[in-house]
């Protein structure tokens, strides 16, 4: 059995104490110091921490898999590229044709697992430091929302997964089954709740200098209420929100501000990963590079571009739209000029980082682009969602953000409206092919545009085969795989 805990591999090994800038902080003989020993200074402690934000600068966790599952998949995104580049397997995510063992799958749940072993070898040390308790605590909390991004990854995408709330010991049967048998997707949910409650409890509301970007309270409330909006937990989604609402966040004005430099960790912003362009970069790997615009005169590889039904999804008027997409021949907003020799007719402009208008120094893997996880407009969304279930004034969250985007009032305040608001607020976020499923109209809407949804199978991606193999088959398969 032993040889099947390779789904934790990860966990095993000490990359928890890598830093964030890939430097070693510890560096002793271990016949000499516990880890405990060298780790109780607030700069160790502190970096302990940073290693486990810095899996979501990997390219594995962040970009090209996470990218084909969560975006390529919907009706807001074709593949893109040249017909002939698959990327390994996102032609078959774009149709809806893949498989067990298409890779993506694998890499999504691998990194995401190092991520949980990065969080739990902290959350091991960091109760017995020495070091003032207030930071300890709100360590632990930074640490209890990070894993629980992890875990609302896999549970949206497989439902039930292994269960994993500590570094395992390889000498402990129960550890080792734990490692290869699926809890029930609502014991996933419970876990991530309770993580994000008891942060939310010891997180601060805000940070200044180099500390800026940390997760706060206001953080682990937004994705609280997320994760209870994916449960149908309306009451609690209300009432987070509103909590959130009060704490002082506000839309930004230009909403095509939000995704150049200038817009990092503003008024609207929640939580974003974050990236470093000067020198050395420390950038969320192929982010950008892998989204930009492909063939002569391009910038990059040209995938995930944006469909045509996504582009007319907008009404006239809308900024969001030119915000969002890039067209083949405009000219964005720092002068360079799109050619219309790029290999398709649009590209996600999200991903956009400008080599002459923001911070850079000539890495294109490793650019300066944060990515936005959470915003304020979306917990207005939910509020105006929930306020739909449980009784409340869904009128005035909605019409805040359609005002932003140059848009007058809803004509109709009713679930639909709040959705279509949501896709085209929240286009290539990641989120749109699990409010799909959420909202029970999955096959509907992906069948319409050539997808092959299948119903009661492709509401969930399937376990990845090579993870069943390595379980020995404990691991149990999605129906339908």
């Amino acid at each position: 059995m032993k040889k099947h805990i390779n789904i934790l591999i990860t966990s095993l090994m000490l990359i928890a104490f890598i830093s964030c800038n890939d430097n070693a902080f510890l560096n002793v003989n271990p016949s000499v110091e516990t880890p405990e020993q060298a780790l109780s200074s607030p700069t160790a402690a502190t970096e302990l921490v940073n290693a486990v934000y810095n899996k979501f600068l990997d390219w594995g966790e962040s970009t090209f898999s996470w990218i084909g599952v969560s975006s390529i998949t919907s009706d807001d995104a074709n593949k893109g590229s040249d017909p002939g580049d698959t990327g390994g397997d996102k032609d078959l995510l774009d149709a809806l044709t893949f498989t067990s063992t298409s890779i993506s799958f694998n890499e999504v749940w691998e990194n995401n697992y190092q991520g949980i072993a990065r969080a739990n070898q902290a959350l091991k040390y960091l109760p017995n430091l020495d070091i003032d308790d207030g930071l300890k605590q709100r360590l632990i909390g930074e640490t209890k929302f990070l894993r629980s991004i992890f875990y609302f990854r896999l549970v949206r995408m497989f439902g039930g997964v292994p269960l994993i709330k500590s570094v395992p010991d390889i000498q402990n049967q129960d550890d080792i089954n734990a490692a290869n048998t699926r809890a029930t997707r609502q014991e996933v949910y419970d876990f991530i709740i309770k993580d994000l409650d008891e942060a939310s409890k010891v997180l601060p509301a805000s940070y200044s200098g180099n500390d800026i970007g940390r997760a706060t309270k206001g953080a682990a409330l937004t994705l609280l209420a997320k994760v209870n909006m994916y449960q149908e937990n309306w009451q609690a989604v209300f009432d987070l929100t509103n909590q959130v609402m009060g704490m002082g966040y506000s839309l930004t004005p230009d909403y095509s501000e939000i995704w150049r430099e200038i817009g990092e960790n503003n008024e609207e912003s929640i939580f974003e990963i974050q990236a470093r362009g000067e020198t050395p970069n420390l950038g969320v790997q192929g982010y950008s590079l892998s989204q930009g615009a492909r063939g002569a005169g391009g910038w990059g590889w040209g995938f995930n571009t944006p469909t045509q039904d996504l582009a007319d999804a907008y009404e006239p008027g809308d900024t969001r739209r030119d915000a969002t997409i890039i067209f083949r021949g405009e000219t964005l907003w720092d002068g360079l000029l799109v050619p219309n020799t790029v290999s398709n007719p649009m590209y996600n402009q999200k991903a956009y980082v400008s080599k002459t208008d923001e911070t850079f120094d000539g890495d294109d893997w490793n650019s300066n682009k944060n990515v936005r996880i959470l915003r304020y407009a979306e917990v207005l969304l939910m509020n105006a969602e929930a306020a739909l279930y449980v009784g409340g004034d869904a009128a005035t969250p909605l019409n805040m953000v359609r005002h932003r985007a140059g848009l007058g009032d809803a004509p109709v305040v009713d679930i639909m409206a709040v959705w279509k608001e949501r896709r085209v607020e929240l286009a290539f976020e990641h989120d749109r092919y699990f409010d799909l499923v959420r909202q029970g109209r999955a096959g509907e809407v992906l069948r319409a545009q050539g997808k092959n949804f299948v119903d009661n199978k492709n509401e969930l991606f399937p376990i990845p085969q090579n993870q069943i193999d390595l379980s020995g088959g404990l691991l149990e398969q999605n129906p339908g795989y």
